[in-house]
């Protein structure tokens, strides 16, 4: 938003000059000038690339949906749902990554036994709650655990384990409030902008004998003691011994 701000004068004074020289100017004209220059601004800041498309094209998303007459409590019910959904991701720097079956199995395969308690595990950033649930239908012997910090993700994956019966845990939060000395197991599907507060964290609380696995996004700090692969075309898992 700050970028369409920042071109907007640009926008202004393309369209006078325009104007003046008496070339056609219409809101079509004007969206596509500003398209062009938020995209232009995006590409000099250095954004990932499909920002670029975002810029370029938000403006005319504008000018279609006024176009199409949306009722205005649309926008506001639209806003909820991203907010309940992403919540907090401007800050954390993690959106919504959902992993797969079998990934999921893979994780299983990786569960410590323990003699005499059960293993405890925690995926952190748990999403809808699909792993959480797979572990704990398949390992009746772990204490599983997920959490997540966006309400809406972690309402369904609450809702899909009452209703399903799962003796899996879900909780609302943020994992850096969690001490991760009780887990025998920290499962993470993040981002790399994350991965570095997550070494430091997990270096200074987890125990021996536990393990870090974090699916796709490695850590620079250290080398992963293990790489293993779901499928021969899977992303890595990478895996910390501690």
């Amino acid at each position: 938003m700050l970028i369409q701000c920042g071109a907007m004068p640009l926008t202004l004074a393309i369209i006078y000059v325009m104007a003046s020289f008496r070339f056609p100017v219409d809101y079509l004209t004007v969206a596509v000038v500003q398209g062009l220059l938020a995209a232009a601004l995006t590409w000099k800041l250095a954004l990932a690339a499909w920002w670029r498309a975002i810029q370029l094209l938000f403006p005319l998303a504008v000018l279609a949906a006024l176009a199409l007459s949306l009722p205005s409590w649309l926008f506001g019910a639209v806003f909820l749902l991203l907010l309940g959904w992403y919540w907090s991701t401007f800050r954390t720097q993690v959106p919504y990554y959902p992993s797969g079956p079998a990934v999921w199995d893979a994780v299983r395969q990786l569960l410590p036994a323990r003699q005499g308690a059960a293993p405890r595990v925690i995926d952190i950033g748990s999403g809808l709650g699909g792993l959480t649930l797979y572990l704990a239908r398949v390992r009746p012997d772990a204490d599983v655990v997920g959490i997540e910090l966006a309400p809406l993700p972690w309402l369904v994956s609450w809702l899909r384990a009452r209703l399903g019966g799962s003796r899996a845990r879900f909780l609302r939060g943020d994992y850096e409030s969690l001490d991760f000395s009780q887990f025998d197991m920290v499962f993470a599907y993040l981002s790399p902008a994350a991965m570095s507060g997550l070494w430091h964290k997990a270096a200074a609380e987890m125990c021996p004998g536990s393990m870090l696995v974090s699916y796709e996004f490695v850590i620079e700090e250290r080398t992963p003691d293990s790489i293993i692969r779901a499928t021969e075309r899977e992303i890595p898992l990478y895996i910390w011994y501690f």
